[in-house]
C-alpha cells in the first residue's frame, strides 16, 4: 500500500497520528471552556464580576492572536515546514498552562489576586493553545486535497476527538471528584502534551506551497475579510459554535441548579451527547460527500437550532437524557464539516491568490468563534450576578 495517499479501503497510519491533535485539542480545551468559569466562581469563589471582565478582555486578546497567529504561520518558510515548528516548540507551554491553570497559590481570602492569577493564565493558555491547534489544524487542507479523504479523514479525527469531549466534559467531574482539580490539570496535561508530539509523526507538508513569496498582512486581511464565501460560512459557523458553547457553559450551572442532578447524574446527561454523537460520527461522513459540504452544514445546523430549543421544555432528568441523544445527531454533522467548509474556501482563495492560506482563514475564524466565547461568558457572568445567583447558598437558596 501506497502510505502518501489516503486509501478507500481505510486509513493510513500517517493519518491515524495526524489525527491524535484532535484528542489533545479537545482534552485541553473542553475542561476550561466547560469548568473554569464554574471552578473559579463556584468552587474557589472568585468575583463574577471581576472573571466577567477578564474574559471580555481576554476576547479583545483574541481578536488579534488569532489572524496574526494565522498570518505568521502561513508567512513562515523553514527547512522543517510552515507549521511543524510551531506545534513542536509550544506544545510544552501549552501543557504547563493548562496544568497551573488549575492549581491557583490564591483563595477566596485574596480575591484580586486570584482573579490576576485567573487573567495570567487564561490568556496565556489560550495564546499557545492557538498557535499550536491553529497549526496542527492548518495542516488539514493540505494534506487531504479532495472532498472524499476530508471527509473519511474529518470522521476519524472527530472519532479520535469525541472520547478527549467525553473525558474532558462528561467524565471531569467524577475525576475532580476522587482526585481534585489540580491532579486533573496534571494528568489532562500529560497526556494532551504528549499526544501532540506524537502528532507531528503523521504530519506531512508540501514545499511548494510556502516557497511562493507572501502577501503582505494588509493584503491577507483584505482577501480574507472581503471573501464573500468566507463571511457566509463564518457568520453560519458562529451561530452554530456560539450556542454549542453557552450550551456546554451552562450545562453544569443548568443540571445542579435547576434539574437538581447530582455529579453523576450531570456526567451521564454530558456523556449521553457525545456518545451518541461518536455513534453518528460515521453515517454523517457518508452522507457528506453525496450531499457536498455546504447542504451537509444547512442540515446539521437547522437540526441543531430546532433541538436546542427543547432546553426550554424538559423538567426531568430522563427528559434530559433524551433531548442529549437527540442534539447529537445534528453535532455529529457539525464536528465533520467544519473544517471541511474552511478547506474549500481556502481552495476558492487558492486560485484567487496563488497561494495557499489555510492557517490566515483558520484564524480568522477562530477570531470571530473566540469572541463569540468571550460574549457567552461576559452574558453568563451578567446572567448569574443579575439573577441574585450566590455560590455560597445552598441549591434549595437560589433563586
Amino acid at each position: 500500500m501506497d502510505t502518501g495517499h489516503l486509501k478507500m479501503e481505510g486509513f493510513e497510519m500517517k493519518d491515524f497520528l495526524y489525527s491524535l491533535g484532535s484528542f489533545s485539542a479537545g482534552l485541553l480545551s473542553n475542561p476550561i471552556s466547560t469548568f473554569a468559569i464554574f471552578y473559579y466562581v463556584d468552587v474557589l469563589k472568585a468575583p463574577v464580576e471581576k472573571i466577567s471582565l477578564v474574559m471580555l478582555l481576554y476576547g479583545l486578546w483574541n481578536a488579534v492572536n488569532d489572524p496574526l497567529f494565522g498570518y505568521l504561520s502561513d508567512i513562515t518558510k523553514t527547512r522543517w515546514g510552515r507549521r511543524r515548528p510551531y506545534i513542536f516548540f509550544f506544545s510544552l507551554p501549552l501543557a504547563l498552562s493548562f496544568a497551573f491553570l488549575w492549581a491557583p497559590p490564591f483563595d477566596a481570602s485574596k480575591p484580586t489576586a486570584l482573579v490576576l492569577y485567573y487573567a495570567v493564565m487564561i490568556f496565556l493558555f489560550d495564546s499557545f493553545f492557538t498557535i499550536v491547534i491553529l497549526n496542527w489544524t492548518a495542516l488539514f487542507p493540505e494534506m487531504y486535497p479532495t472532498l472524499q479523504q476530508r471527509a473519511k479523514v474529518s470522521a476519524l479525527r472527530q472519532i479520535l476527538g469525541i472520547p478527549s469531549l467525553l473525558i474532558g466534559v462528561a467524565a471531569t467531574p467524577m475525576i475532580v471528584a476522587r482526585l481534585g482539580w489540580q491532579k486533573m490539570g496534571v494528568i489532562f496535561a500529560i497526556v494532551g502534551g504528549s499526544l501532540l508530539y506524537l502528532s507531528l509523526l503523521g504530519v506531512r507538508e508540501n514545499p511548494k506551497f510556502y516557497s511562493k513569496e507572501s502577501l503582505k498582512l494588509s493584503e491577507a486581511i483584505k482577501h480574507t475579510f472581503l471573501n464573500k464565501s468566507f463571511i457566509t460560512y463564518v457568520s453560519a459557523s458562529f451561530l452554530l459554535q456560539y450556542t454549542y458553547t453557552a450550551l456546554l457553559a451552562a450545562l453544569p450551572f443548568y443540571a445542579k441548579y435547576v434539574l437538581k442532578l447530582n455529579e453523576t447524574q450531570t456526567t451521564l446527561l454530558l456523556a449521553m451527547i457525545f456518545v451518541f454523537t461518536f455513534l453518528l460520527v460515521p453515517v454523517w461522513q457518508r452522507f457528506t460527500p453525496k450531499l457536498g459540504a455546504k447542504k451537509t452544514m444547512m442540515v446539521s445546523m437547522i437540526l441543531w437550532a430546532i433541538l436546542l430549543s427543547g432546553f426550554a421544555f424538559i423538567k426531568t432528568f430522563v427528559q434530559g437524557l433524551i433531548l442529549a441523544c437527540c442534539l447529537a445527531l445534528s453535532l455529529a454533522g457539525a464536528f465533520i464539516i467544519l473544517d471541511i467548509m474552511i478547506a474549500e474556501i481556502a481552495d476558492e482563495d487558492e486560485v484567487k491568490t496563488g497561494r495557499r492560506r489555510e492557517g490566515m482563514y483558520f484564524g480568522a475564524n477562530a477570531l470571530i468563534i473566540r469572541l463569540g466565547i468571550s460574549l457567552n461568558s461576559l452574558i453568563m457572568g451578567l446572567v448569574l450576578s443579575k439573577s441574585g445567583y450566590d455560590p455560597n447558598l445552598p441549591v434549595e437558596g437560589q433563586p
